[in-house]
């Protein structure tokens, strides 16, 4: 099973290339991020021509997260727990095939410091929280998403410019390895283990052109997911297309029975 995901920086400007995509890379599931439309105004016939189910969790402008599968999508959950005033459309959480998944997009945080930093790391907080009850249950699943934090330095182009932003701040990578000591899986760095593998290139200063890229966007596996991965890599062809999104997939291939 094929699952992917991908920051697509407003579906509804982007549908095009997220057709395209689709149709020729043929993923089993994936994970969106900032769609940019109420769940009413989601392109859902097109999608769902390709043979995809379909749930988002949508909001104006900003935000939003969906996930699209080829099976049925059960046991929907809206929002990330643990905080009941937080009516920003981050996180959205169900099973597809025998496999939970969340498609989650994490604050950026900047300008720190600041309140938008102290709102990145408290959802931080709920999501290891979410994760910690997710592995008492024992199952495969997989949390994808953009992560807006560069784990190490070789995950940003120019660490020094980047060392005083929310993506590479001591703090951010500190809760994302407390996630990942959870004993969740990087599903990227199980099969390559260093390199730059960027998921991100801004749309100023020719960053695509020079490789000035982030790695951002990130699958987080659990121990019973991690027994079934048997590939994992980003796919960088939808970033160097026309009117593409800043982020391009990745995506990871789990060994599941259909």
């Amino acid at each position: 099973m094929k699952i992917a995901s991908w920051n697509v920086n407003s579906v509804k400007a982007r549908l095009p290339r997220v057709v395209e995509w689709l149709d020729e890379f043929k993923p089993d599931v994936v994970l969106l991020q900032e769609l940019k439309c109420v769940d009413e105004n989601f392109p859902r016939m097109e999608i769902e021509d390709l043979g995809y189910n379909v749930e988002t969790h949508g909001q104006k402008t900003y935000n939003g997260v969906a996930i699209l599968s080829k099976y049925p999508i059960e046991d929907v959950m809206v929002g990330l727990p643990g905080d009941k005033s937080d009516e920003q459309a981050r996180y959205l959480e169900a099973t597809v095939n025998t496999v939970r998944v969340a498609a989650l997009y994490l604050p950026n945080g900047n300008p720190v410091p600041g309140e938008k930093f102290d709102y990145k790391l408290g959802w931080m907080d709920r999501l290891i929280a979410r994760a910690g009850k997710l592995l008492q249950t024992e199952e495969v699943f997989v949390l994808g998403g953009d992560y807006n934090v560069c784990p190490k330095d070789e995950d940003c182009y120019a660490p020094e410019r980047f060392a005083r932003d929310a993506l590479c701040m001591p703090e951010s990578r500190d809760k994302f390895y407390t996630l990942l000591n959870l004993g969740l899986t990087d599903a990227l760095r199980a099969f390559h283990p260093s390199g730059h593998n960027y998921t991100y290139w801004d749309y100023q200063g020719g960053a695509w052109q020079k490789d000035n890229g982030l790695r951002i966007d990130h699958l987080l596996l659990s121990p019973q997911a991690a027994d079934k991965l048997r590939a994992c890599d980003v796919d960088r062809k939808p970033r160097g297309r026309e009117k593409a999104s800043d982020h391009t997939p990745i995506w990871c291939e789990l060994d599941v029975a259909e």
